[in-house]
């Protein structure tokens, strides 16, 4: 029989077997070799940085301050003072007794005089809802201050100024009826007005402006806690009327010695005589031999200038001089009579009140207020009767062309110039002259030369 030859099919598979422990070694010493270098390097890397907080996330949101506290805690309570009403009534009304009333009102008194409270004006009761009875009482006597009264008596009251920000700013203007109608239409204050008037008084009649004058103004503006306070002074004027550029610097020499509004070429705007006593007024009447007077009702020589104005304001002394005569008499009312030298008398009419801590020697500046408008005397209504004498005979002021005062030195010209410059091109941003102001400089220079060889 024959013999069958046969061949072991598991062969393949024994050898697989014997191939197994060492690839199970190589992985596993692998796998190790992986974990000690991962290990190792998760040990010296830098912990992860926190999460970044956006002004999203958390929004943080500031106290409100006012009067020195964060009045997002209190309760606020603005009232009005009432004619008559004293810091006493008021202070009882919140509650206080008599010897915490009188403690109160004499600690108020040492930081502003109690008579400087104003019917009409506002004050503000803080109430910290945590504490019985009102904490403070404030009152602002002018935008720039307040005082904060501490109700508690826990020597907590005090005046503070706050702070003023200040930023310069542009303004330009074109006359239609009347100056005050053109400022205001500009979006500017009455306060804006008077200071212009304060720069161009010495050169510009401003009852006599006409229809197409322009003007253009760099001034200061101040804030006080975001809001518009009033303006500041006026850096730089410039106005145009009748062909005529008229320009008003600001400057202030290093030592002080020369400060005021000068024009072009330096020359002081200043002069001897402001043309008028009273600001925000009309000339109601003019200086005439043959007025018809309108309460005797026959003609009479009107010997002065009226100015119209509201009762009570400020009449200004028109330069620098002694009062020489101050009282009341006849048609004349009360009035002020003021000589300035061997030349020069002005007289001031029909007045309600007279200022204060004045009488006859005493010596005023030019712009002291020296009474207020009125209409006592022969006065139809409030104005004041201005007369100027020259030589002792009453003229019309408004016809005398006043010297200039003292000219600025040579020495100061270049720093003058430097800033004269600086503010004829912030001007020029809002407006353009009517004359070429390089010209106007030259003959400017070429008639103080020809003055000063006279």
């Amino acid at each position: 029989m024959a013999r069958i030859k046969t061949t072991n099919v598991n062969l393949p598979h024994r050898t697989r077997k014997l191939h197994l422990p060492r690839v199970a070694l190589v992985s596993v010493l692998c796998l190790f070799v992986c974990t000690a270098i991962i290990y190792s390097l998760v040990g010296v890397a830098p912990p992860p940085a926190p999460p970044a907080l956006t002004a999203n996330a958390f929004p943080i949101v500031s106290p409100t301050l006012r009067f020195g506290l964060a009045v997002d805690t209190v309760a606020l309570r603005v009232d009005t003072i009432q004619e008559g009403q004293t810091l006493s009534d008021i202070l009882l009304a919140q509650g206080l007794d008599n010897q915490q009333t009188f403690d109160a009102s004499g600690i108020f008194d040492t930081l502003l005089d109690v008579r400087n409270l104003r019917a009409g004006r506002t004050y503000t009761i803080l109430d910290d809802p945590d504490t019985e009875g009102p904490d403070f009482l404030a009152y602002q006597p002018s935008i720039y201050e307040y005082i904060r009264l501490d109700l508690k008596g826990e020597d907590r009251s005090e005046r503070i100024k706050l702070p003023v920000k200040t930023e310069v700013a542009l303004a330009a203007g074109k006359i239609e009826s009347n100056l005050w109608n053109a400022m205001t239409g500009a979006g500017l204050s009455h306060a804006l007005t008077d200071r212009m008037e304060d720069a161009l008084q010495w050169s510009i009649d401003f009852y006599h402006v006409q229809p197409n004058d322009a003007f253009q103004l760099v001034y200061e503006k101040k804030f006080v806690e975001g809001e518009d306070a009033a303006p500041g002074r006026v850096k730089a004027a410039r106005y145009s009327t009748g062909g005529d550029d008229i320009y008003a610097f600001w400057y202030c020499s290093p030592d002080s010695t020369y400060q005021g509004y000068f024009g072009l070429n330096g020359e002081p705007m200043k002069s001897a005589f402001l043309k008028s006593p009273v600001r925000f007024s009309r000339m109601s009447s003019a200086f005439n031999l043959r007025r018809f007077h309108p309460v005797q009702k026959r003609v009479k020589p009107h010997l002065g200038t009226d100015y119209a104005a509201a009762r009570g304001t400020p009449i200004l002394a028109t330069a620098d001089g002694v009062i020489v005569e101050r009282g009341r008499r006849g048609g004349n009312g009360n009035f002020v009579k003021v000589r300035h030298n061997k030349q020069f008398t002005t007289q001031y009419l029909h007045m309600s009140k007279f200022e204060a801590g004045q009488s006859v020697g005493t010596r005023v500046r030019q712009g002291d207020v020296i009474g207020y408008v009125g209409s006592t005397g022969l006065a139809t209504g409030p104005h004041v009767c201005y007369r100027f004498w020259k030589d002792g005979r009453q003229i019309d002021h408004t016809k005398l062309r006043f010297p200039p005062t003292k000219n600025m030195p040579d020495s100061l010209l270049p720093a003058f110039e430097i800033i004269r410059d600086d503010y004829l091109n912030e001007l020029n941003k809002v407006g353009t002259p009517l004359q070429n102001t390089q010209e106007q400089i030259e003959e400017g220079k070429k008639l103080q030369e020809d003055m000063a060889a006279k």
